[in-house]
């Protein structure tokens, strides 16, 4: 009887790595798709903000699309999605309706934030993919200038006039930094 021949070290490393980079970004996806719900359900709530409410849901699709796109991917690399789906979906619900409860600067103060974490997360995986999975690579390249729109519109619209501006950015972007690496592992 043959023994089962050892496993060389790397091996099953590239596939492993590609499975955490799918769970997380389709995480990301998911939770900005529940920030901009949060946000538009508070905007449409109060009157006189029906433009921004319009704005929220449109980068919503935006993201949907994205989110779309991961699911397939999970499927089609048999990759599970993070176990931490259910806290997000409420968290980044929570952020986006808490934000917008704090005013119409620091909705957009919460996108900007949350898109500079996600532009510099894509960058440093289509820097990693661009050789080994070109066609993925491409794909991070036109979600991170969707995101990178959402940013800039964000911006234009007074962002870094929100209340507490940077301490909402700062705390805003350590809870992405946070939710990207447990989401990579669990």
């Amino acid at each position: 009887m043959n023994a089962p021949m050892p496993r060389r070290p790397g091996a099953g490393a590239a596939k492993a790595r590609l499975a955490e980079i799918l769970r997380v970004d389709q995480a990301g996806e998911l939770a900005a798709v529940h920030i901009y719900r949060g946000q538009a359900a508070v905007m449409r709530a109060s009157p006189g903000r029906e433009r921004l409410a319009d704005q929220l849901k449109e980068m919503e699709g935006h993201e949907q699309v994205h989110l779309s796109r991961f699911d397939q991917l999970l499927t089609e690399h048999g990759v599970r999605p993070t176990l931490m789906s259910p806290v997000w979906r409420a968290a980044a619900f929570a952020l986006g309706a808490g934000t917008a409860l704090l005013g119409d600067k620091a909705a957009h103060a919460c996108t900007e934030a949350v898109e500079n974490v996600i532009e510099q997360h894509y960058a440093g995986q289509i820097a990693e993919l661009r050789d080994r999975d070109p066609e993925l690579a491409a794909e991070l390249s036109q979600f991170r200038d969707d995101e990178l729109a959402h940013r800039d519109l964000a911006v234009d619209e007074g962002a870094h006039e929100a209340p507490a501006y940077g301490l909402l950015n700062a705390v805003i972007q350590a809870g992405c930094r946070a939710a990207i690496k447990i989401s990579e592992k669990i």
